[in-house]
């Protein structure tokens, strides 16, 4: 889950660094405000860019436009959204430093094959101002931070949970994979029976334009509240056991191309498209990872700043030639630290998203920048990697890494619900 995470940022990336022709800008009216978010304000020229930007993408992907007005309203709610999580990441004290968003400009340049001053002004050159894509960069690097911090790393699954899952793939065999699409109108989490009312009848409204025949990426934009609304609301091939519970119960009855009925959650109210169908198994084998670490923990008496500091002077001893196992022994404050920092043979999903993300961005035998995970700072060094089957203690691993998918979705979307609601908000936009 965590390295689909990690895709997923690296195509919000490459998606953004992508070179565009800058337009004439066309005369705008004056700007106003239009929604305050704690104690920020949205103006009216944001939403107007954002907007600009969302319209693009619509027209690259051959998407039908929503109306102005109703495409205006959903933009705002996203950029409220996103406003939100950056206040809460910022009074929360998650950051991305200016080192970690060079490192991630540096892969958006790599992928594009250019050096870093190369995309820079490969980036100038089409008008897109350089200081405002590394904001909008860091932006996006911490969203995905804040959500592995606040829903990802906090999720919890029980072994039961894993034996009634294993029993049920087990009675069911190999499953297929569905392609599914889906449009959320998230509910306040204190609404009242009148909120829920208009959100049941605007929810009413979506299901029967689209069993009328009428686009669904378009109904999407238009109605949803889901962070892929403007992507359609698709939501990728996916096992059964891969989708939130009330999905998967929902795709088992519908045969391509038909809608669910009205679902209901603690998130909202929910639509569900089947948009195909194919044959799958379960997976035979899982790449295993051997690593090793140094680790120097974050506390009262040692900072941030002070932990990076003590890590770089350790780095640089290596590089320039000193034993990786024996800077471990003498620095690490770790269990492995006996071991040289050896942590044996590692599976998708045994560490934490930041040092995972780390790791599998390594080749055999390279050594890390300064990474920070919630332990602390790491240096990390892949020493060899393999491909294993899936033993009985590692089908337990497969099957908590598909139940974590499962439910990471319905968890983020209360997270995100719950922040909505104790985020003072003002709306503007509805009232002018």
């Amino acid at each position: 889950m965590m390295i689909r995470l990690l895709s997923l940022l690296c195509a919000l990336l490459v998606l953004v660094a992508t070179p565009v022709r800058a337009a004439t800008p066309e005369p705008m009216e004056a700007d106003r405000i239009v929604a305050v978010v704690g104690n920020e304000v949205i103006t009216y020229y944001e939403l107007r860019v954002r907007l600009a930007s969302a319209l693009k993408q619509l027209q690259k992907q051959g998407t039908p436009l929503p109306p102005q007005d109703v495409l205006e309203r959903q933009m705002l709610e996203r950029l409220i959204m996103d406003r939100a999580q950056l206040l809460f990441a910022r009074e929360s004290g998650l950051r991305i430093d200016d080192l970690q968003l060079d490192e991630a400009i540096g892969r958006i340049a790599a992928g594009n094959k250019m050096t870093a001053a190369q995309f820079r002004a490969a980036l100038e050159k089409d008008g897109v101002e350089y200081a405002k894509f590394r904001e909008e960069i860091r932006a996006e690097m911490t969203t995905v931070r804040l959500r592995e911090r606040e829903v990802d790393n906090r999720l919890m699954i029980s072994e039961g949970e894993i034996d009634n899952f294993l029993a049920n793939q087990a009675a069911s065999g190999s499953g297929e994979e569905y392609q599914l699409a889906h449009i959320l109108l998230r509910a306040p989490e204190s609404a009242t029976p009148e909120q829920l009312q208009k959100l049941r009848q605007r929810a009413e409204q979506a299901l029967k334009r689209a069993r009328g025949g009428e686009n669904f990426a378009e109904l999407a934009a238009a109605f949803s509240d889901a962070p892929d609304a403007l992507q359609g609301g698709d939501l990728g091939w996916r096992a059964l056991d891969r989708l939130p519970t009330l999905y998967a119960e929902a795709t088992r009855s519908l045969q391509t191309g038909e809608y669910s009925d009205l679902l209901r959650s603690s998130a909202g109210f929910h639509i569900v498209k089947l948009i195909g169908k194919r044959g799958g198994n379960a997976p035979a084998s899982v790449q295993q990872t051997q690593a090793r670490h140094i680790l120097i923990r974050i506390n009262e008496v040692v900072s941030e700043a002070e932990a990076r500091r003590k890590l770089e002077s350790v780095r640089e001893r290596i590089v320039n030639g000193m034993d990786f196992a024996e800077q471990a022994r003498l620095y690490s404050q770790d269990g492995s630290a006996a071991k040289g920092g050896d942590l044996g043979w590692l599976n998708p999903g045994d560490t934490v998203p930041d040092f995972e993300r780390a790791m599998n961005a390594l080749k055999i035998g390279e050594l890390s920048q300064v990474i920070q995970s919630p332990f602390g700072m790491h240096l990390i060094q892949v020493q060899e990697r393999r491909e294993r089957d899936v033993s009985a203690e590692r089908q337990r691993t497969v099957a908590r890494q598909a139940i974590r998918e499962r439910k990471l979705d319905e968890a983020y979307q209360d997270w995100l619900r719950q922040l909505r609601d104790r985020t003072y908000v003002e709306n503007r936009l509805q009232e002018q």
